[in-house]
């Protein structure tokens, strides 16, 4: 009897003699809890380091001038790198489209070749507002040695011009011709004679900075005409077919 308790016991003595696996589990356990913990910590105190970093930095502030330059009043820039800002194509610096040049010598022909006696003043003063320096100077010079501002108002002169097809010029992207019909009314001893004349516009454009005054940036540069069919009419009947087909086109 006594032999078979001594070897129970020493049998329960032998399952606890290795005590020092679990005490290793539990330290491993441990040991893998810190680490996380102090992986965790340094990830927080960095978020919260960059975060106080961003906050105590100023706002960047952006200043755009007429001319679309933009240009960093405020905040800190990146080192290396000027104040000012580069766009990959500013508004300012975009070339213009096609249809943009197009609508400028439209307006272009438009003011310059129709006026009435009360209206050539402005109209042609618009015209040359659009032109470059040295070509507004020719173009003004030509209209005082001429004299026609007097003579249109004095001779009760009113052109009617339509314009029918608008190309660019071959190999000159900022020249155009301008198809289009003039029709002259002149009035002299109430008599009236009419003047109509299909011909060809040609306008050169000059490429300029946008402005909030000249957004597309276009300038006329250069001007000239040439007459392909004109016919005259002295008869008792003076048709205005200009007048005629915007009749027709508002009904």
């Amino acid at each position: 009897m006594t032999t078979g308790k001594s070897d129970q016991n020493v049998a329960e003595k032998a399952r606890y003699t290795r005590y020092y696996e679990h005490d290793g589990m539990l330290r491993a356990y441990a040991n893998r809890s810190m680490a996380l913990a102090m992986v965790f910590a340094v990830i927080a105190l960095g978020s919260f380091a960059f975060a106080v970093y961003v906050r105590l930095q100023p706002p960047t502030v952006i200043r755009v001038d007429s001319d679309g330059e933009a240009t960093i009043v405020g905040g800190t820039p990146v080192p290396g790198h000027s104040g000012g800002l580069n766009f990959v194509a500013s508004a300012a610096e975009a070339a213009p489209t096609e249809v943009e040049a197009k609508g400028v010598v439209r307006r272009f022909l438009d003011r310059y070749l129709n006026y009435t006696p009360a209206t050539v003043d402005r109209q042609m003063a618009d015209a040359l507002n659009m032109m470059t320096g040295n070509f507004k100077a020719l173009v003004l010079s030509r209209l005082r040695e001429d004299d026609t501002i007097n003579k249109i108002q004095d001779g009760h002169i009113v052109t009617n011009f339509t314009i029918r097809t608008i190309a660019v010029v071959q190999g000159s992207p900022l020249t155009f011709t301008a198809f289009g019909v003039k029709e002259i009314h002149r009035l002299q001893n109430k008599q009236e004679t009419t003047d109509q004349i299909v011909g060809r516009y040609n306008v050169r454009l000059a490429l300029d900075r946008r402005t909030e005054y000249n957004p597309s940036g276009l300038l006329v540069a250069d001007y000239w005409e040439q007459q392909m069919v004109g016919d005259k009419n002295t008869g008792l009947s003076q048709t205005d077919e200009l007048s005629h087909e915007a009749t027709g086109r508002n009904q």
